[in-house]
């Protein structure tokens, strides 16, 4: 009795390194032993199987280099009759990817689920598993709770986001509508071939711009109807596009204060206030400092093509 538990616990060390995600092994065994890609465990799952479930994207992308991954390894069903678009689909207990945040680990699990979809054959289909559930409905299912914390996330970042972006617009509204010095009276500004009066100018109107574009992408998140598909691309774009926007109407504002402060100053004083605007622009470099985190998980999880593994989150 007791061997035949033990029988049934054991797995063979190709199963084992490919739902742990360690290539190397799973790479030599199969040039050792080809034969061993047909191993299964207890729940009838093969190395295709195992690395899809444990999001292990290193095994599987092996997997694809060596021309393995053919029909007759997707067309394994486990005990449940999952197929690996199933197991693609459906979120475990564990959250593997190497990223924070409910609205990043939706975006991954977007991209790993047209992942391995989009490396099927042709002819593969998704069917019904035992439950009578497509790959869809488990998605959806088994993702409700992830889209709900990522959706408020959303919410509350493009809110507080959006305050900001709407009092830079009103002050850059201001500052391009005005023309320090005034106007000569042939109509054109008293300082124009001032220096700093083009650095006014133009970044007035680069802070009007991109405060009024990161406006409305906050918005059109805020209006967004948070549906799983939409955090694969649509809502990381809107964000990383409105945050990019947002950094720089914040940089534009300043050098523009700057730049028309700078007229109002006496000739004497205009060095000694070098070192009061660079204390000014502190708190906006501590902003932009603890927002970088986020902004590179952001653009890194948009840019790439396949999520990674997180070795800190054990297997």
């Amino acid at each position: 009795m007791e061997s035949n538990k033990r029988k049934h616990k054991l797995e063979t060390p190709i199963l084992l390194a490919a739902k742990n995600g360690i290539a190397e092994i799973v790479e030599r065994i199969i040039e050792v032993c080809p034969i061993a890609i047909n191993d299964v465990n207890s729940d009838n799952k093969n190395i295709v199987l195992l690395a899809v479930e444990n999001r292990q994207p290193k095994v599987y992308e092996l997997l694809k280099r060596r021309n393995i991954l053919k029909e007759s390894m997707f067309r394994q069903l486990d005990k449940e009759e999952n197929s690996a678009l199933h197991l693609a689909a459906k979120l475990g207990d564990k959250q593997p990817w190497r990223i924070p945040g409910a609205a990043l680990q939706m975006q991954w699990e977007n991209k790993w689920y047209e992942y391995v979809r989009d490396s099927m054959p042709h002819t593969f289909f998704p069917r019904y598993n035992k439950e009578g559930k497509t790959p869809s409905d488990l998605f959806t299912e088994t993702h409700r709770n992830l889209v709900e914390d990522g959706s408020k996330w959303l919410t509350n970042t493009s809110q507080s986001c959006s305050v900001v972006a709407a009092l830079i617009a009103t002050v850059a509204f201001t500052t391009a509508t005005t023309v320090p010095g005034g106007f000569e009276s042939n109509g054109t500004p008293a300082l124009e071939n001032k220096p700093g009066f083009d650095l006014f100018a133009v970044s007035s109107l680069v802070a009007l711009c991109f405060s009024i574009t990161a406006l409305v992408m906050f918005l059109a998140i805020l209006t967004s109807r948070y549906q799983e598909r939409d955090f694969g691309r649509n809502l990381p774009r809107k964000l990383l596009l409105g945050l990019t926007s947002l950094f720089v109407s914040i940089a534009a504002m300043l050098i523009s204060f700057c730049g028309g402060h700078f007229f109002v100053l006496k000739e004497e004083l205009k060095l000694a206030a070098v070192p009061v605007y660079a204390v000014t622009c502190l708190p906006v470099t501590f902003f932009a400092m603890a927002q970088l985190p986020l902004y590179i998980d952001l653009l890194r999880a948009t840019v790439s093509k396949v999520p990674q593994r997180s070795h800190k989150v054990d297997p």
